[in-house]
């Protein structure tokens, strides 16, 4: 095997640092004692223990709990029947080009220029109804319309794995499309749709710009509390939030990619 450049070798490491020192500190930061000082005065968990009895942050991490599950339900249903459609259907070569394009836009575009869109969309809407005021309901669509993309993504390189040879197998033993849907299709695409779950569900808890746009007074969540509380500055307890919600991010997206890497069929 042919040794790997040590310049090489300190430009990843220095790139892995950069990445992971800060979030390291962070951590560390949530465990000292000091409440003010950034020397180092003893180990304490008493900061996260106060995160639990601060009532606006439970009510921000109930919003985003419920924003991150309602969206992602709604967005990995639509996203796997999208990827069905796109995997499945004999679309032409053109179309197929096209749909993929269309797929990944979502992906590519800056957050800030799709809540600019959806800023100008929820306006439009609010001359018909009272609904699209904002709150909630903005904020989960707003969601959705992001996740979407994730979720189909995930779910059809999942059915390019599994190929058409086994749904083709069980038609010329005559199974009728809800069978194969039922008892082929969904078990061997349930590692895939569980993966683009997961990873939808991530996006939508560490969301911010999105959030920040379509939110109401009584719809803040744990990313915005955060960017309010750091505006008047950094105290132990918002290092012990940021910890906390990076190591539910972490455990989220190495699952997802575990189940994402499943190829057994």
């Amino acid at each position: 095997m042919k040794a790997t450049h040590p310049v090489i070798t300190s430009l990843a490491t220095m790139t892995m640092g950069f990445l992971y020192l800060p979030l390291f500190g962070v951590a560390i930061y949530s465990v000292n004692s000091a409440e003010k000082s950034l020397l180092w005065e003893g180990f304490t968990f008493n900061w996260y223990l106060q995160l639990f009895e601060n009532e606006w942050i439970i009510q921000t991490a109930w919003n985003t709990l419920k924003l991150a599950l309602v969206s992602t339900v709604i967005a990995t249903i639509l996203g796997t029947l999208v990827a069905i459609g796109i995997n499945r259907f004999p679309w032409s070569r053109k179309a197929n080009a096209f749909l993929d394009v269309l797929l990944h836009i979502p992906v590519v575009t800056p957050d800030i220029i799709m809540a600019g869109a959806l800023v100008v969309a929820f306006g439009a809407l609010r001359a018909f109804s009272d609904v699209f005021e904002p709150g909630m309901v903005n904020m989960i669509i707003g969601h959705i319309t992001f996740q979407i993309a994730f979720v189909a993504l995930v779910v059809r390189s999942r059915l390019a794995s599994i190929g058409h040879d086994v749904e083709e197998a069980a038609r010329d033993l005559f199974a009728s499309n809800w069978y194969v849907m039922r008892r082929i299709m969904l078990p061997l695409m349930l590692p895939g749709v569980v993966a683009g779950a997961m990873l939808a569900f991530t996006l939508s808890l560490d969301d911010f710009v999105l959030s920040f746009f379509t939110s109401g007074p009584d719809s803040q969540t744990l990313p915005l509390y955060i960017y309010a509380a750091v505006r008047k500055g950094v105290t132990p307890e918002i290092h012990a939030l940021s910890t906390l919600v990076v190591l539910i991010t972490v455990v989220l997206v190495v699952g997802a990619e575990r189940l994402g890497r499943k190829k057994e069929i």
